[in-house]
This record gives structure tokens, C-alpha cells and sequence, in this order.
């Protein structure tokens, strides 16, 4: 009995030294760093020891974020766990820190099933091989499982992310099997040929093979997500507003006809469709926040003063739906881009966020925006989308680092009667 009291009091007492060990941690980890003489902090709210602003974040920490704006301003910072975290709000705010301060800055490494295929036929081409295609068909399926895992808050992500990118890693190594040298069906086979060109001729510009594997991964998995989820949304909007749609419909027959299918170049004939696709960006703000990016020294933005090595949020969902900017910003309303004379508003257009701004703005996004306008002409071209009647459809996002919808079961679409293609 006093063995086994004397146990428990020493793992009482580990206990308290535990705990007495961690406070101490918190308590040095997070003692301010000194501020310059005239300038400050950025303000946030009081965070937990231990886990931070976590509880106060959500489910929906672009919307909890949104709100702490309105009390801490366009420059504050939050902490999630034990690490400090900057979030930049603000249209103007967001530009100084970008643009003019880029240098500064650096970024860290149903039917959307359908709409995920899709898309990545668009990125691997002629699949004359059914052993080819079988193998893309699995790499889109693994960009798929990646998405969902990386909004996943469960602890085992980690694993999971790094078992889908050996997946992955190992397909593309098929590809580079059944390569033909003499037939390039695609980026893959391009890389892999130029590396091979290289070791035979002495290229001078190389891409190591150890690379084509991360630049593939980055091709497959951001092209896929942004694409995909784009148009995955612009269709859910569409059943939901078939006046839009049947207003895109009558500017793609006005402009292109019915003996022919839309192409990039009727780009700039198409504004109203252009509207529509810049409503989609702003509206739904998929992409909530840019990637983390960290400071590569200490700066200074709104006078407050930042470390070097501070972890950056960009709040892109606020500036989207920033009352001062928009009027009305719940409201789904494509001609908002319109200037009097039926062209695009340039200047607003560009006050849309969702990839970035400045240096640091994702390097796929003139590829991406050509993508979903041709995805989405044709389709409208094409075809007819639609719901039975009395269905309403959910169209609350789901936050992850792509925001989705709600799977939708009653989907419907057919080939509008007047297509002549």
C-alpha cells in the first residue's frame, strides 16, 4: 500500500512537472520579440495556452476570420496552436503586402468525380494505350484522395498525403515506361523526353528526372483542384439560376452559332460569360486563402511591425465579399462586371482575389482561367443542366484548402436540340 501511494505521488508529481514544463514553454514561446521603437504588434484576439485560436476559428475559419476583422482591422495576428499566424484582410492591405512588399514574402512548399476526370483528360492527351489510361485514370483518383485528405484535420493527414504521393510517384514511373519517344502524348512524355534528350545531346537547359515527379505532382494537383472545383461549382449555380444560363446560352449562339464549337479566341466576344465566370471566382471564394507564406525578414505593413520567419494568412474570401468593394456581396450577380457599353469592367475584375496577388501569385492562373472558360463554353454550347423540379440544392461549402459542395444526386443533363455539331 505505501508502494504503490508512493508511485502515485511521483506520478502526481511528473504530472505537475509536466504541465509546469509546458506553461513555461507557452510562456517563452510566446513572449513578444521586441518591437522597433514607433511601431507595434498587430492586435488579435487572446489566444488558449496550448492550442491557440483554434476553438474560436471553427469549422469556417474564413467566415470566424472575417468577423475578427471587423474588431482587429486588415493587419492582425492569431495564433493556431502554439504558432503565430499573421491574416492580411483588405483589398489595399493585401496589395501593399504583395506587390510592393513581394519581396518580402515567399510561399511554402458525383459531379466533381466527373468534372476531376475531365480535367485530367485535358492535361494527359490521346490515351492510346488502354494501359496509359488506366494508369491516368488512377493518378486523377489520387489527386482526388490528396484533396480530401488535406482538409482533413484528422491526425493522421500526414500519413495519408504521403501515401497518396508515393502512389503517385510510382505511376508516374509507369508512364515513363510506356513512353514512345516517338509518339508524346503528353507533359509527361515531354519532360521525360527532354531529360533524355539532355543526357544524349548535352542540352543545355536540363530538368533532372528526380524533378519531373514534383513537377508533374504540382501540375496534376493544382491543375486538377482550382479546374475542377471551378467548373464543378459554375454548374451547380447554373441549375440553380437557369436564367444565367440561358443568358450564356443565347450570347454563345449570338456570337459563335450552332455550326461550330467555341474556342479561346471568342474569349473577348464573351462577356457576359466572362461575368459570370468572374462571379463564380467572387462568390464562392473557393480558395479561401492563399498557400501560408512566411516573411524572409523583418518588415513593417500599416506600422505594425513583423518578424522575419512570421507565418502569413491571406484572407482572399473577405476582400471577395468586402460590402465596401461589392454593395451587395451575398448576392450572386454577373453583370456587377459590366461596364455600360456591355465589356468587362476591367478595373473591378482585378478586385477579385482566388489566385493571389504579386510575386507570389499562382504561375498556372492565365492557364487555369483559359481552361475553365473553354471547359465551360463548350459545355454551355453543347448541352442543357438542369434539376427536377422541387429539388433545392445545398450549395453551403464544405471548408478545406479547395472549399466543395454537397454531392448532388439529381444532376441532369442533355444535349440542347438546336446543337448542329
Amino acid at each position: 500500500m505505501v508502494v504503490g501511494l508512493l508511485a502515485s505521488v511521483s506520478i502526481s508529481e511528473l504530472l505537475l512537472a509536466f504541465v509546469i514544463f509546458c506553461l513555461v514553454f507557452w510562456i517563452i514561446e510566446s513572449y513578444p520579440q521586441r518591437v522597433p521603437k514607433g511601431l507595434k504588434s498587430p492586435p488579435g484576439p487572446w489566444a488558449w495556452p496550448l492550442i491557440g485560436n483554434i476553438l474560436t476559428l471553427g469549422k469556417n475559419p474564413h467566415l470566424a476570420l472575417a468577423r475578427l476583422r471587423e474588431k482587429y482591422g486588415d493587419v492582425m495576428q492569431i495564433h493556431i496552436g502554439s504558432t503565430p499566424v499573421l491574416v492580411l484582410s483588405g483589398l489595399e492591405t493585401i496589395r501593399q503586402a504583395l506587390v510592393r512588399q513581394g519581396e518580402d514574402f515567399k510561399g511554402r512548399p458525383d459531379l466533381y468525380s466527373f468534372t476531376l476526370v475531365a480535367d485530367g483528360n485535358s492535361m494527359s492527351f490521346n490515351p492510346d494505350s488502354g494501359e496509359v489510361w488506366a494508369a491516368r485514370r488512377k493518378l486523377a483518383q489520387s489527386a482526388l484522395n490528396t484533396f480530401s485528405v488535406s482538409s482533413s484535420p484528422s491526425s493522421s493527414s500526414c500519413y495519408l498525403e504521403e501515401h497518396v504521393k508515393k502512389e503517385a510517384e510510382s505511376l508516374i514511373q509507369k508512364f515513363q515506361e510506356l513512353m514512345d519517344g516517338n509518339n508524346i502524348r503528353d507533359i509527361t512524355d515531354a519532360l521525360f523526353k527532354h531529360s533524355q534528350d539532355k543526357a544524349q545531346r548535352n542540352i543545355s537547359i536540363n530538368v533532372p528526372e528526380a524533378m519531373i515527379t514534383n513537377l508533374v505532382n504540382d501540375i496534376f494537383g493544382a491543375g486538377f483542384d482550382t479546374v475542377t472545383t471551378a467548373i464543378s461549382w459554375s454548374l451547380m449555380y447554373l441549375v440553380t439560376k437557369p436564367e444565367v444560363q440561358k443568358k450564356i446560352q443565347e450570347e454563345l449562339d449570338t456570337v459563335i452559332g450552332r455550326e461550330r464549337s467555341p474556342l479561346l479566341a471568342d474569349r473577348t466576344q464573351l462577356p457576359y460569360m466572362e461575368a459570370f465566370i468572374l462571379e463564380i471566382f467572387r462568390h464562392t471564394s473557393f480558395v479561401p486563402f492563399t498557400i501560408p507564406h512566411s516573411t524572409t525578414r523583418a518588415t513593417t505593413l500599416n506600422n505594425f511591425y513583423i518578424p522575419k520567419g512570421t507565418c502569413v494568412f491571406v484572407n482572399q474570401w473577405q476582400v471577395n465579399h468586402d460590402q465596401k468593394l461589392w454593395g451587395d456581396p451575398f448576392m450572386f450577380r454577373p453583370e456587377r462586371f459590366l461596364s455600360a457599353d456591355g465589356t468587362i469592367n476591367k478595373a473591378l475584375s482585378e478586385k477579385v482575389i482566388l489566385f493571389g496577388l504579386g510575386k507570389r501569385r499562382c504561375i498556372g492562373e492565365i492557364l487555369a482561367r483559359w481552361e475553365i472558360f473553354l471547359f465551360l463554353a463548350i459545355l454551355l454550347h453543347q448541352m442543357e443542366f438542369s434539376v427536377p423540379s422541387g429539388v433545392e440544392l445545398d450549395l453551403t461549402p464544405t471548408f478545406g484548402l479547395t472549399m466543395k459542395h454537397a454531392r448532388c444526386e439529381h444532376f441532369q443533363a442533355k444535349l440542347r436540340s438546336s446543337w448542329n455539331g
